[in-house]
This record gives C-alpha cells, sequence and structure tokens, in this order.
C-alpha cells in the first residue's frame, strides 16, 4: 500500500517520529506508520499482541488529564493499531473509550 507522503524521504533527521516496529524502524506520520525501504514506502499497523492489546482499563490516565479527549485535534499522535486508531501519549497507546481512555500498551519509541 502506497502513502500520501511517497514523495518524502524519511531519515533520523526528517522530523518524524521513529517507532522500532517488528525488527526495524518506521515512521510515524500524520496517522500513518510507514516504513521506507529500497525507495519504498509502505504502511505498517502495530499488531494487537501481549504488548499492545485491545483491552478496557477504565481509571487509566497517565500521561494527560481525565477531562482529555482523543481525536483528530487533541495534539497526541495517531497511531493506527489492529483495525482501529490510537493516540500516542506519554509513549502509551490511548484508545478513547466512553469515559475513560483505554491502555493498548507502551510504544517502542527510538
Amino acid at each position: 500500500m502506497s502513502s500520501p507522503s511517497q514523495q518524502h524521504v524519511h531519515s533520523a533527521s526528517c522530523g518524524h517520529r521513529t517507532v522500532t516496529h517488528e525488527g526495524h524502524v518506521d515512521y510515524l506520520t500524520h496517522g500513518h506508520l510507514e516504513h521506507q525501504e529500497g525507495g519504498r514506502i509502505t504502511e505498517h499497523v502495530i499488531a494487537v499482541s501481549a504488548q499492545n492489546p485491545v483491552r478496557c482499563t477504565p481509571g487509566y490516565h497517565d500521561g494527560h488529564s481525565a477531562d482529555h479527549h482523543h481525536g483528530s485535534a487533541c495534539g497526541h499522535e495517531a497511531v493506527p493499531h489492529g483495525d482501529h486508531i490510537d493516540y500516542l501519549s506519554a509513549g502509551h497507546l490511548h484508545f478513547p473509550h466512553g469515559d475513560h481512555c483505554d491502555d493498548h500498551g507502551a510504544l517502542a519509541l527510538n
């Protein structure tokens, strides 16, 4: 799958957050997790796993206030996880769920 930023060349100095993912480095940009290799960019997704589960964790508010609501304009980076979007806050994947935020585990940031 091609990415919207196909013309951009990722590097250590490109300004995008880097994530260690499945033994390589991916770049987090505009809600996409991109892997660049051989001049081609492909989109990746953080898999649902023991490290990054999909679970309900009521009462979890690490990294932001309890009244903060994640969404497209919340200021946290969007991260594709399984079949949904999480938001990166304090190194963890947060998923808005009713009146609380679920912890979907830590992300391996570089």
